[in-house]
């Protein structure tokens, strides 16, 4: 009887020694991103016999195209339905001030159709900022001009805008280097800049972007009839008052929908595809999950399997195991050792795949959580429709440990129709009003940066005022946050921003 416990107590400290291993594996696997998923799956591949890849044709985990069903169909479908009858996309264009807001927002922008986007996102091991620098060779400049186009590149945004006002970059360029340029002067460094690839960068608004982008085109009627449109019909473009500009530019219904076909080719983020990575390679850049968002407003969004194959444990191995386990009287010592040998290494293999399959299961989780809460954004593209959201609040939703929602939303990327980000972009902090309302800090933020374009800059507006003006705006923050907030979008107090 003692003998049995004792051998009893072994085989739980056995399991629970599996278990924890297994536990660890789970751990690290989810930690990794793709690119050292594919690596460690490689080698698991050469140190393991029993574990073997099918064919890299196949999906590696069952149900992908289950994946790539909409996000909450029934219900976030229904619900876009009734806000596309109730906004009427007023929402996706209230902020068309801002710079870098897009018109077409519930429209998908075939990324993958721009050369340029496809080598910088996954071929390059240059950095945006160096790949800029790079071309500055290609053309003639004095020493100042070079200085001033190096300064003008590092000015960029992530989204490849300029967002700076040219007067102000002409304050910094005399304060900081000593140079001494009118604003018309540093236009014309800037236009050399906008040459460069991809085409839209260095622009200051969208409309400038687009026009850009136009320019670049070969002649044809629908380069005339793009910058026609860009030109004297923005306004209606945004609104998407299609049918004032089918009259405007006279064009029949099959006309317009060809128009409308081009634009979907433009890029309205030039720089916007590495998200919050300005300066890192951008061979480490390769996502995660890729999401789609139609013209209806539904989002869909898919695990990216990469390079990883779908793995099996080995047959040979398993048939090794059966056959010596169906004849265990007539096992020799040899035979005991191959069985142990054999066994191990399928038991390994099997919790290798088992840990894949669960770190496939956690991802999809946590990024069908994360577009349900943040689905106004993913719809479209607007910055300022991220809600709050912190690491609990996915947790809360998924049943999954805060620890495990960590390590999904670290070192992951997400491509979606307006850039790649890493997915710690889509968290952010909240900020609660007297009254108790949480509004996104990230919301105060945009709204704070566009009254600041927008003031008189011979005469800025103090913190003090700005705190007013987005009290007005329905963002009863105090004067003490506004002065965090605007140190952390980089802008300095009024007296270095007057004209």
């Amino acid at each position: 009887m003692p003998q049995e416990l004792g051998q009893e107590q072994k085989q739980e400290q056995r399991l629970k020694q599996r278990l924890s291993q297994q536990h660890l594996l789970q751990v690290k696997l989810l930690e990794m991103p793709l690119t050292e998923l594919e690596e460690s799956i490689n080698s698991e591949l050469d140190d393991n016999p029993a574990l073997e890849a099918m064919s890299p044709d196949d999906a590696l985990y069952e149900g992908d195209a289950r994946n790539q069903e909409g996000v909450g169909e029934e219900s976030f479908e229904q619900q876009s339905e009734r806000e596309e009858r109730e906004d009427a996309l007023d929402s996706a264009l209230a902020g068309l001030g801002r710079d870098d807001e897009m018109p077409v927002a519930r429209g998908y922008w075939d990324e993958t159709q721009t050369a340029d986007h496809e080598e910088m996102v996954y071929g390059d091991t240059v950095s945006f900022y160096d790949k800029l620098k790079e071309q500055m060779s290609e053309v003639e400049l004095n020493d100042v001009e070079r200085e001033v186009l190096e300064y003008l590149i590092g000015s960029l945004e992530d989204d490849g805008y300029l967002h700076k006002d040219l007067h102000f970059i002409s304050d910094e360029l005399a304060i900081y280097h000593n140079i001494d340029l009118s604003v018309e002067e540093i236009e014309r460094v800037l236009h050399i800049l906008q040459d460069f690839d991809p085409a839209g960068i260095g622009a200051r608004n969208l409309q400038e972007c687009l026009l850009l982008q136009v320019k670049r085109k070969p002649q044809s009627w629908l380069k005339t009839q793009l910058r026609r449109l860009f030109t004297d019909y923005f306004e209606e473009f945004t609104k998407k008052h299609w049918e004032k500009i089918r009259v405007g530019l006279d064009l029949s219904e099959l006309q317009v929908e060809e128009l409308k076909k081009e634009i979907h080719r433009l890029n309205p983020k030039p720089g916007a595809s590495l998200g919050e990575t300005m300066g890192r390679s951008l061979q480490q850049i390769t996502p995660d999950f890729i999401i789609d968002t139609n013209d209806g407003g539904k989002v869909t969004f898919t695990l990216n399997r990469g390079q990883v194959p779908e793995l099996k444990v080995s047959p040979s191995f398993t048939d090794m195991v059966e056959t010596y386990k169906s004849n265990p009287e007539g096992m020799t010592r040899q035979d005991k050792e191959a069985l142990l040998y054999a066994k191990e290494k399928v038991e390994k293999a099997q919790g290798f795949i088992e840990a894949i399959r669960q770190r496939r299961h956690t991802l999809y989780i946590t990024m069908k959580a994360i577009i349900e809460w943040q689905m106004k954004y993913f719809q479209e593209g607007d910055e300022a429709e991220l809600k709050p959201m912190i690491l609990k609040d996915i947790a809360a939703r998924t049943g999954l440990d805060i620890s495990t929602i960590s390590r999904v939303s670290n070192e992951k990327y997400a491509q979606t129709p307006w850039g790649t980000f890493p997915l710690r972009y889509f968290f952010s902090d909240g900020y609660t009003t007297e009254d108790g309302e949480e509004l996104s800090t990230r919301r105060i933020k945009v709204a704070l940066r566009d009254i600041i374009e927008g003031e008189d800059k011979h005469k800025p507006l103090s913190d003090e005022a700005l705190s007013a003006k987005l009290r007005e705006k329905g963002f009863p923050v105090a004067r003490r946050t506004v002065a965090k907030y605007r140190e952390q979008i980089g802008v300095p107090v009024a007296r270095l921003r007057k004209q």
